[in-house]
């Protein structure tokens, strides 16, 4: 899964077809449970460590319900695979599903995380180009790291319309992101999801509930935590010295900027002082001369990538926060349990 670690899947044109346009966003997201668990079992087959799996979401959309019945992964390939076509991937498997009477409509596709990080140029390039050819398609976000210690983490997002306009107009300068008036919170939007199952799959899973010991039941009571909470605060370290940089490289731009407006403006005051003097000598004044020539102004550094990084570093701190708030929880709760005995 190398080339799948760098850039996110292909949406074609083809595909667009297949969905609709919604008068309103996307409010809520339906998933079969049999769709987590293919998520799941990706994973499991493909994904190692901090290894990214994607795959392909089907369903169909009903009023402002986006429902998820099916999916499909993409294959593990190498970048030595250089014939591999996602796009025809893509098209040939949903017309196999089509055969079979199966929900083939493109609306979306999946990614797993590694310690919630997912807030990066190519998820978010990729999930533009599938926005943009379906108007409700989403991307599930998968971490395997929090679904092992007892509970599910499945998220859908989508980019917010200012996020869209600014993606389609490809202004990521300062002034462009200043004028849209855009900042890391305004960048995705959360989507809340349900998980529904068939009345049969129910009493299945109540069986299987039924008939499960009680130690598979204790995952959410453990204590330890130090690992998990280590790595994050490395991350997020990492982010944080990714986004001083980030800083380092604007404030250099914004002293380069100053810098030469300070010299073209006493470039015009000489100008006009040595007019003024030919001017009372009797003499014709200086040819004008273009100015933006002489001084080009230097490039602005893109922020795009910084409000990216700011958005990942917002996610840390949040991931923290929550791992932190429910080991409080069972820390206090031990104690209690300690104290009584």
């Amino acid at each position: 899964m190398a080339s799948r670690k760098d850039s996110g899947p292909a949406a074609s044109t083809g595909m667009a077809s297949t969905g609709g346009t919604l008068d309103s966003p996307v409010k809520q997201i339906q998933i079969e449970g049999l769709v987590v668990l293919k998520i799941i079992k990706h994973y499991q087959e493909e994904g190692q460590g901090s290894e990214v799996v994607q795959g392909v979401l089907l369903g169909l959309v009903v009023d402002d319900r986006l429902e998820i019945t099916n999916c499909f992964p993409f294959p593990q390939h190498t970048e030595d695979d250089a014939d591999f076509d996602e796009v025809q991937y893509q098209m040939e498997m949903m017309r196999s599903l089509r055969h079979v009477n199966i929900d083939h409509l493109h609306v979306g596709w999946y990614q797993s995380t590694y310690y919630g990080s997912f807030v990066s140029r190519a998820l978010l390039d990729s999930q533009f180009s599938y926005q943009h050819a379906i108007e409700e398609s989403v991307v599930l976000i998968y971490d395997p790291i929090k679904t092992a210690q007892g509970s599910l983490s499945l998220k859908a997002y989508r980019l917010t319309p200012k996020l869209m306009e600014i993606c389609k107009e490809k202004d990521f300068t300062p002034e462009g992101l200043k004028k849209a008036n855009i900042g890391f919170e305004h960048m995705f939007e959360e989507v809340p999801i349900i998980i529904k199952n068939s009345h049969l799959i129910n009493v299945l899973m109540w069986e299987l509930e039924d008939k499960s010991t009680v130690a598979d039941k204790h995952e959410l009571l453990n204590l330890s935590s130090s690992n998990h909470l280590e790595k994050s605060l490395q991350l997020l370290m990492d982010r944080v010295d990714d986004m001083s940089q980030d800083i380092v490289k604007y404030n250099t731009y914004s002293r380069n900027l100053s810098k030469q407006q300070q010299q073209k403006h006493q470039y015009l005051q000489r100008r006009q002082q040595e007019n003024a003097q030919r001017q009372s000598r009797g003499e014709p004044p200086l040819p004008e001369e273009d100015i933006t020539k002489m001084f080009k102004p230097p490039q602005p550094p893109p922020r795009m990538d910084t409000l990216l990084i700011a958005g990942q570093i917002n996610n840390y701190c949040q991931n923290v926060k929550e791992f932190t708030s429910q080991n409080l929880g069972k820390l206090f709760m031990a104690e209690a349990l300690q104290g009584h005995n």
